[in-house]
């Protein structure tokens, strides 16, 4: 494995000094804007929170913002299993049927009961929105049986034996209110209520909801606002601004690791970040070609990225999914052989020269994302394929490249994360594609793979959890096999809060209970 030269090391040594002195400059110039008002607390997220649904808005931060507005059925704890939230009741009680029973007690801001039919017309919303990150975890979609204004069945065609794992991602609205989009407005079941929203700014007012049906929040007024620029968030939230920000780097990290007022938390997560092949190449590409795939995952100093671009705060993953997943097993290493890599082109008739690839991603997608797209940059380079590097802002319309409707592209920086804290749950939405989706571009990337369909489908019908492990296991190495990644890896997501806020547990979902916090003052 090759080792970092004297040039990289100096680069990042130049890169965190001059964040701290952008950090004193900034500090210098600006100045705090005022701590927040007693009772309040400011949160800075480092991509828009463009909505307070998650029909197609899914990246961790929002999630605790989001589920503080609006709940599920169930949730994901700490432990990545299913806990009751407005379901009092979810059992199995068939094969092909689950029975529901709503808490009495839950209610709206507005004081209007959840009721059976919101849970009906929140499935028929999310099935119909285009694009949902949601649906592409369910391999079918379960039909409401109202029984009473409280009680319902959830029934389904074949055997769905982790629908209480799937149900913690569709947030409940009123059935009058709902509609197949991201919810701008509106109410909720949570512990706050929204008072302003400015979808364009990513500014929100939360105040804590005088209805809710559980234990009332500790903090009266949140507000949550869209940073994007780390260093300003780093200043901010040193000069009393900013209570939280999430998903630091490590440079970050180290900046405020010793200061007085402020703690550092760090979990790792069921997220997966990816440099993910475009599938929809066609035949007689080289990136349609496996073989090519394999080769140029031998180019990539995965260990060297991981530790000296990213300071050890990633695992290189060692299969297709994060490991802390329940069922995820290991299907192989990412190995670093320049010279391997070269010979396998060459076996698959890639010269040096023949290969110009572009490579997208997201900014904030995951820390030093720029630094680290640079780094493969160049050890693309040094066995013969050329790169470009396109970054798009967060808002931007990088989600129509995604799906192939705005332009061509070869390499995807991209996370992935997983609600359900399950290995199938993974599987399913990255890796579930089939080609009638294809055509709605609703699958992950163009991935469509026929057998690994096969196994998927056999695991989400199977009742025995022995057997559907095993099914489980054999769809992650069958994915292995089609080389998806150029490179993959785990993050240990840091966050950093001042200590005035307590009761912040970072959970492997990235996210927290807002209505745990509480405040010193």
């Amino acid at each position: 494995m090759s080792q970092s030269t004297n040039p990289e090391v100096s680069r990042r040594a130049f890169l965190r000094l001059g964040a701290a002195a952008g950090a004193g400059l900034l500090t210098g110039c600006a100045g705090p804007t005022g701590s927040p008002a007693p009772g309040s607390m400011v949160l800075a997220l480092n991509r828009s929170l463009v909505s307070l649904d998650n029909k197609l808005n899914q990246f961790e931060a929002a999630v605790t913002v989001q589920r503080g507005v609006r709940q599920a059925l169930t949730r994901i704890g700490p432990e990545l299993t299913p806990q009751p939230v407005l379901a009092e009741r979810f059992e199995l009680t068939s094969p092909t049927e689950w029975t529901v029973r709503l808490r009495p007690s839950a209610r709206y801001s507005d004081g209007s009961p959840v009721t059976a039919r919101d849970v009906a017309t929140a499935l028929e919303m999310y099935r119909k929105v285009n694009g949902s990150f949601i649906a592409s975890f369910f391999p079918e979609w379960p039909e409401v049986i109202e029984q009473d204004q409280l009680t319902f069945r959830l029934r389904t065609g074949k055997p769905l034996p982790i629908l209480d794992y799937l149900m913690a991602n569709i947030l409940i609205t009123p059935s009058g209110a709902n509609q197949a989009a991201e919810l701008q407005s509106g109410i909720g079941s949570g512990p706050y209520a929204v008072m302003s929203a400015d979808r364009g700014t990513g500014v929100y007012t939360l105040r804590a909801n005088p209805a809710y049906w559980g234990p009332k929040p500790r903090v009266d007024t949140v507000h949550v606002r869209f940073i994007q620029e780390e260093s300003s968030r780093v200043v901010a939230l040193r000069s009393g601004e900013i209570d939280v920000i999430d998903t630091i780097s490590p440079d970050s990290a180290e900046q405020l690791r010793n200061l007085p007022d402020v703690a550092l938390t760090s979990s790792v997560g069921t997220r997966i970040n990816q440099l993910f092949f475009n599938f929809r190449k066609p035949a007689g590409h080289p990136l349609a070609d496996a073989r090519v795939r394999r080769a140029l995952t031998f180019a990539v100093d995965g260990a060297t990225l991981a530790e000296d671009v990213l300071q050890g705060t990633v695992i290189p993953a060692e299969g297709v999914v994060s490991h802390i997943l329940a069922g995820a097993v290991k299907t192989g290493r990412y190995a670093y052989d320049p010279d391997m890599a070269g010979r396998l082109l060459t076996e698959a008739g890639v010269r040096p020269g023949d290969l110009d690839l572009k490579i997208i991603w997201e900014s904030g997608e995951f820390p030093s994302d720029a630094l680290l797209m640079e780094g493969v940059q160049e050890m693309l380079r040094r066995i013969g394929v050329r790169c470009t590097l396109q970054q798009f802002e967060p808002g931007g319309d990088i989600s129509k490249w995604r799906q192939g409707r705005a332009g061509d592209w070869d390499i995807l920086g991209n996370g992935f994360s997983v609600p359900t804290g399950l290995a199938f749950s993974a599987l399913q939405g990255m890796y579930g594609g089939t080609a009638e989706r294809e055509k709605t571009r609703d699958t992950y990337h163009g991935y469509v793979q026929p057998q690994v369909v096969k196994l998927l489908e056999s695991a989400a019908e199977e009742v025995d959890a022995r057997a559907r492990a095993s099914v489980v296991a054999q769809a992650q190495q069958a994915v292995w096999d089609t080389w998806p990644c150029l490179w993959a890896f785990i993050p240990r997501s840091l966050l950093a809060h001042r200590k005035r806020v307590h009761g912040l547990s970072l959970e492997p979902t990235n996210s927290y209970d807002l209505a745990a916090l509480r405040l010193d003052g």
